[in-house]
């Protein structure tokens, strides 16, 4: 996923959903800031499939670069297929195929693309083992399968706020009950191995929320993701908070975004793996 990895169909439900407090808070994530692992690899003409594009906007920055006919979008359902093709119709590159499959069960035949990419998909997906498997069956000898997942258990703060541990507690348990693994990045070299992967390069890279407006947009995503649906309506329903407490959660985000020392950093790890 690159930008909202909607992947899951019918193997689970996507913990974030399509609002707009996901969708702006995806719709900054670029090829460089989100696939710099990948970049260096790519070319003009090499066909390559972007599983769980999302919002879009690092599947654009992909398609200039191997050419926007080149590249095939897949999401698991019309409402994010359409998504992604809003982005690239804005951005000029309608001539890019978005399709809608399971990611399970790629719609492809075998060998059928020289690079296959997803960006923070196996996270949320209820099978990533065959997920893997998948994007190693559809590329072509020689070429390359690139991942990136964050770590949620691994991100840090500061300064301590007990109401954010209570958010990251209520997250996990949701992630963890939509059949998703929100500490997937540290798995994947062994996901990778698992699925038969003989050449697999292992990475990891931060991002960081450390300045005023990126303190303000980082809270601003998740208070409306912990108040709003699905997730703050999932949490809930399952009786684990009340609306009160999430109230008191979004209120000490924007606490923390408010603070000067305020510092918030993301474990993100990668794998370039090949057939």
């Amino acid at each position: 996923m690159s930008a909202t990895p909607s992947t899951t169909g019918a193997h689970g439900s996507y913990t974030h959903g399509y609002g707009d407090a996901v969708l702006n808070s995806h719709r900054h994530r670029t090829a460089q800031n989100s696939a710099a692992h990948l970049l260096p690899h790519l070319r003009e003409g090499q066909r390559l499939l972007d599983v769980g594009s999302g919002a879009g906007t690092i599947t654009a920055d992909l398609a200039r670069i191997v050419g926007p006919e080149n590249l095939v979008a897949l999401e698991v359902r019309e409402e994010a297929a359409a998504i992604t093709r809003a982005e690239l119709q804005a951005q000029g590159l309608g001539q890019t195929e978005v399709v809608v499959g399971d990611a399970h069960d790629l719609p492809f035949e075998s060998g059928s693309f020289d690079v296959v990419h997803a960006h923070q998909v196996l996270q949320h997906v209820a099978d990533p083992v065959t997920v893997l498997a998948q994007m190693r069956r559809v590329t072509s000898e020689g070429g390359l399968v690139s991942v990136r997942d964050s770590d949620y258990e691994a991100f840090r703060w500061y300064p301590d706020v007990p109401a954010l541990d209570r958010w990251r507690e209520l997250y996990l348990r949701a992630a963890r009950q939509n059949g998703g693994t929100p500490d997937a990045g540290r798995r994947l070299l062994a996901w990778a191995h698992q699925v038969g992967f003989t050449e697999v390069t292992p990475l990891a890279s931060t991002q960081l929320y450390a300045t005023e407006e990126g303190r303000a947009a980082w809270a601003g995503a998740w208070v409306g993701r912990i108040t709003g649906a699905p997730l703050g309506e999932q949490i809930v329903r399952e009786g684990w908070a009340d609306a009160a407490e999430l109230a008191s959660i979004a209120e000490a985000w924007t606490t923390w975004a408010n603070d000067p020392d305020g510092w918030f950093t993301l474990l993100h790890a990668e794998i370039l793996a090949r057939p």
